[in-house]
């Protein structure tokens, strides 16, 4: 069967190789066939293959059209002059600018984490205590009246902001960070409308009691606030200050982004180092998975802090990782400031706890063969359920965009529908549980009355909890907190963990995608704790470990399952719980759940990712692309330029065509044969175009246009209006008139030649981070350029729609 597919193989590859002999061939009949008077390369070459994919994306809950990055080094005429007259002082600048830019970033983003923490315990708090005190007087219809109406007012207010504001917001947004970070950008992103709505929204919507965490949210409000610092000042606000105009571009703004999705997990989870290998691992592009498991293979044998010294020494130096630590460095003294401040009492209900969220330290962490087979079937369990958590995702998230798509009154009555059936469940399912005496053994009060804690009396007696109720009527936090305590082996029974780990595995999957900012962290954690704590409960005669850490150990078996992450994941619990000695079984439940899950499906992230129709680079290139060559999959028309154009030729190929990049061809008389100069892209030709700098003549203009134009002149604009082609008036004389291209073309564009093997040109394409690849001939006097590609020519339904033939083989 081997040979025969292989056998197959090579015909299919010999049939794609003769088709794009067939292409090159036509190219070289329509080239040979032009005069030396008409050749002004503006003709399509390439005229078969039109590149149909989408050019339009979901960001959050609103469709709009999306567009690359540039994160290339534009190296012009005028790009060398610039950095040929930068001084020392302006090189220390920049640099002293980056670091305030960080330290900034650390500071906003650690201010809305606890603003966030403080607003959520003050708001939730308030509801569940009014709650507690109808049912301490029995009065259970008003009980529910008043948790279900505050519920949906809550509620309610998230979804107008998202529906009526910004519906970019909605969701956790870490998709669209990862797609940003990917060198995707789209309209309102990163917007300061979206900035406010995710932080307000993000408040309501975990304050209304939903199944969602702020976890999520917080990355993709780290990376608001660090693209609002990035956009080189503005113009409306009078922020021109020159120094901010270093920053006018996509690749300085791209390392400030990711220092913000950092700062975001480390205000999240009060995890300083879990935020940047986050940021590492699932969002920057730079950062490859295979590297992680290729460090110290004493991994084991080292602690926690020899193995981040050992990976920072390999790969955080790859991103501009410096910086991220230091982001998240300012964080957690920010958040450790204000947590040390709130508990003398200032800060309301908020005023307990510290940077430790849920402490196992406590429990003793010796374990046997016995936990090393339970840690084993949590993560065949983490596989299994996280594979089926993200398949029901992507189905709910197809129903749900339907329903979107139908205006934003629609949106806020999916909002109110869920917190409706939210409140239902939350506070119907506790009646359900049978009231249990309380401990004689404890240091806390039993039942709690007027707090969170582990013993909610909910409809019991004196003397008695309702097991439940501890975990329904509660934030998400302390319900985590409730399953991570140590040494209450029997305080909750297997029925209720049961019907609580239904319950939010539930409603997990169809909360999210509703119009409200939301995170996936929470709602993993708290189903993989109760799971994990029935696994612990069914191995407790021959077990060693806490159920309390079985609870963790089923936390981490989920999150594998369901995001596939590793080494992040594992340091932000071991931040998260303060237990150092679990990091082995950590380790291990999360590389079995990630194995198994694998084996079904992809995470969570890069199913939402496709699902949206992002044109996301992979970091691998898919077994098909081997089959094909570069030429293969270029697309036309191909529009190109002289060097010294006419003015009406450019103005109608920018009207007539949506293309960000543009080759530029040099040709006799002014060299020996035509050759490539380079690219030009549209944003540039827009300001040359507006500054009017034409020529009556086609000759070289000379050194004279390096003295009208500067560097900063050509930078991109913020989230602003850029230049408009509408906006320019050109008369007649003007169209007739000529424009020299080489001051601002990109004379060293990156090209490989045309039968460079497709799974190669896509692993260049992705690491180098471009928008434009430059195809060029193998063989001399044919077309200087064979075409261009950009990410959507690696899309797989691009690949596969031309190629039908070709079958995808799914990569293990």
């Amino acid at each position: 069967m081997d040979r025969e597919n292989h056998a197959n193989n090579g015909e299919d590859e010999r049939d794609l190789e003769n088709e794009g002999l067939r292409d090159g061939k036509e190219i070289e009949r329509n080239w040979s066939g032009r005069s030396e008077k008409n050749m002004t390369f503006r003709e399509p070459l390439l005229v078969k293959r039109v590149n149909t994919t989408s050019q339009i994306a979901i960001v959050g809950s609103n469709v709009c059209p999306i567009e690359s990055l540039d994160y290339e080094i534009v190296e012009n005429e005028l790009f060398k002059q610039d950095w040929r007259s930068r001084k020392k002082i302006q090189i220390f600048q920049y640099i002293l600018l980056k670091w305030a830019f960080a330290l900034i970033i650390g500071l906003g983003t650690g201010l809305v984490g606890f603003f966030n923490n403080i607003a959520v315990e003050n708001i939730a708090g308030y509801k569940l205590l009014l709650t507690t005190d109808l049912m301490s007087k029995q009065r259970y219809f008003a009980a529910f009246a008043a948790f279900a109406g505050c519920n949906v007012l809550l509620a309610t207010a998230a979804g107008a902001l998202c529906a009526l504001i910004a519906p970019a917001a909605a969701g956790s947004g870490i998709p669209e960070v990862k797609a940003y970070l990917n060198g995707i950008d789209a309209y309102s992103i990163l917007a300061p409308s979206t900035l406010f709505v995710k932080i307000f929204g993000s408040i309501l919507g975990v304050s209304a009691g939903f199944v969602v965490g702020k976890e999520g949210p917080m990355v993709h409000t780290g990376a608001c606030i660090a693209s609002i610092l990035g956009q080189g000042g503005s113009r409306r606000y009078h922020l021109t200050w020159k120094w901010l105009r270093y920053f006018k571009n996509d690749r300085d703004r791209r390392d400030l982004i990711t220092c913000g999705a950092a700062a975001g997990v480390a205000a999240a989870f009060r995890a300083p180092v879990g935020g940047v290998l986050f940021a590492l691992e699932e969002a920057a592009s730079c950062f490859t998975d295979a590297a992680m498991w290729l460090t110290p293979r004493e991994l084991y044998w080292l602690t926690i802090s020899q193995y981040l010294v050992e990976f920072m020494m390999h790969n955080v130096a790859k991103c501009s990782s410096l910086e991220n630590v230091f982001t998240t460095a300012v964080v957690a003294i920010v958040l450790r400031a204000f947590i040390e401040y709130c508990t003398t009492g200032k800060c309301g209900l908020f005023g307990q706890g510290g940077l430790i969220m849920y402490d196992v330290s406590s429990a003793q962490a010796t374990y046997s063969g016995a936990d090393i087979l339970a840690v084993i079937l949590l993560g065949v369990i983490g596989g299994l359920l996280g594979s089926l958590y993200n398949f029901l995702i992507d189905k709910v998230l197809r129903i749900y965009s339907i329903i979107n798509e139908r205006g934003a009154s629609f949106k806020i009555l999916l909002v109110i529908t869920i917190a409706l059936l939210t409140s239902c469940c939350a506070f119907g399912l506790p009646w359900l549980a049978e009231c249990q005496a309380c401990p004689t053994d404890l240091s806390v009060s039993c039942p709690t009355v007027g707090e969170s804690g582990n013993y909610e009396s909910f409809q019991c007696s004196s003397g008695y909890y309702n097991d439940l109720a501890s975990l329904f009527l509660n934030t998400n936090d302390d319900a985590i907190r409730n399953l991570f305590s140590t040494s209450t082996k029997k305080e909750f029974n297997i029925s209720s963990l049961f019907i609580f780990f239904g319950a939010i595995y539930f409603l997990g999957i169809i909360t999210y995608g509703i119009a409200i900012p939301s995170g996936l962290f929470i709602p993993v954690i708290l189903a993989g704790a109760c799971y994990g704590r029935l696994v612990g409960r069914l191995f407790e005669s021959i077990s060693q470990l806490d159920a309390g850490l079985y609870a963790l150990l089923g936390a981490a078996s989920f999150l594998g399952g369901t995001m596939r992450m590793t080494v992040s994941l594992c340091v932000i619990l071991l931040e998260l719980t303060n237990d150092l000695l679990l990091l082995p079984l950590v380790m291990l439940v999360l590389l079995v759940s990630k194995t198994v899950a694998d084996s079904f499906n992809k995470g969570v992230y890069d199913q939402i990712v496709k699902l949206k129709g992002l044109p996301y680079m992979e970091a691998h290139a898919e077994p098909y692309m081997r089959q094909l060559v570069a030429r293969d999959v270029v697309t036309g028309p191909l529009i190109m330029f002289s060097g010294i154009e006419k003015v009406g030729t450019i103005v109608h190929a920018l009207t007539t065509t949506g293309h960000n990049g543009f080759p530029v061809i040099d040709e006799p008389p002014f060299t020996e044969s035509a050759e490539l100069c380079g690219i030009v892209l549209r944003s540039h030709l827009l300001v040359l175009l507006k500054g009017k700098n034409f020529l009556r003549e086609r000759v070289i203009s000379g050194e004279d246009i390096l003295q009208k134009y500067a560097a900063f002149d050509f930078a991109k604009p913020g989230s602003g209006k850029g230049i408009k082609l509408e906006d320019i008036d050109f008369d007649d004389e003007e169209l007739e008139m000529y424009i020299d291209l080489h001051p601002i073309t990109n004379a060293s564009p990156y090209t490989v030649v045309e039968t460079m093997s497709l799974a190669k040109a896509a692993i260049l394409f992705r690491q180098l981070g471009l928008r434009h690849m430059c195809v060029v001939p193998k063989s001399q006097g044919r077309p200087p350029i064979v075409g261009i590609l950009t990410r959507h020519d690696f899309m797989p339904e691009h690949i596969l729609g031309l190629y039908p033939h070709v079958k995808p083989h799914k990569r293990f």
